[in-house]
């Protein structure tokens, strides 16, 4: 490989990821498009009511609001869905209207906690005792993994673009840095990516569980598009590490 290809494709690979990682961190700091666009997991929760109803047999009211300027947390009522970034989440009772929690740096991912905040105390305590024991209602698990998370992917992300910087100043030690944090961004971003694919795939245990014989709580969770771009942002990472290492070895300037 001819040595401005080496240094040229693992510049691209660098830049690519880094880019993905920035996608992966603005998710859901607010409702704009792009953010809205991204996140870690999501949970729909627009069959609860339906749930509720069949279990018990009465008709169930005020659970979900249609307000789309109520408050996060402070038992307005329930939304339609929430997605969870790296820094906060936001919760739409629509497909476009929302609103969105503080921004908390590594914050934790505690989708059971978001969604009784915004119920009204019966609906919450009915909540408690039919998701006990559930992976879903451990927010200390959840929490506490997506936070370690959290971690080991904005030391990626800067790894990553000390990698990128590095390796735009041609020289053989530039090189030889670039090379040591792609190994370093690579490592981290792979541990963070799983750690959250793990923890969301053990959420996703509520989309099978039922609030009665037979009835389907309504809750589902599912992957969000922030997982995938982690993922996608390891293998640019991974490739990028043999042309920095060969331009390392060989490059005279």
């Amino acid at each position: 490989m001819r040595g401005e290809y080496c240094v040229g494709s693992a510049t691209f690979l660098s830049l690519v990821a880094v880019l993905l990682l920035i996608f992966v961190h603005v998710g859901q700091i607010n409702t704009s498009t792009v953010p809205h666009g991204v996140s870690m997991a999501t949970v729909n929760t627009s069959g609860y009511a339906q749930a509720l109803g069949d279990a018990f047999k009465v008709p169930i009211q005020g659970l979900y609001t249609d307000n789309t300027s109520a408050p996060l947390g402070e038992r307005a009522g329930l939304r339609d869905q929430y997605d969870f970034g790296l820094y906060s989440y936001c919760a739409y009772v629509n497909t476009t209207a929302g609103q969105c929690s503080n921004q908390t740096v590594g914050m934790k991912f505690e989708p059971y906690t978001a969604l009784t905040s915004d119920m009204f105390l019966n609906y919450s305590q009915y909540s408690d005792a039919i998701f006990v024991d559930t992976t879903f209602m451990d927010s200390s698990y959840l929490g506490y993994n997506a936070h370690v998370a959290y971690y080991f992917l904005l030391l990626g992300t800067i790894a990553a673009a000390i990698a990128l910087i590095t390796g735009l100043l041609k020289q053989t030690f530039a090189f030889f840095v670039s090379t040591g944090m792609s190994v370093v961004a690579t490592l981290f971003i792979l541990i963070g990516a799983a750690i959250w694919t793990a923890i969301v795939k053990k959420a996703e245990g509520i989309n099978t569980f039922d609030v009665a014989q037979g009835i389907p709580c309504g809750v589902t969770v599912y992957y969000g598009i922030g997982i995938y771009l982690s993922w996608a942002a390891f293998a640019c990472l991974a490739a990028s590490i043999i042309p920095y290492m060969i331009s390392c070895c060989t490059f005279r300037g």
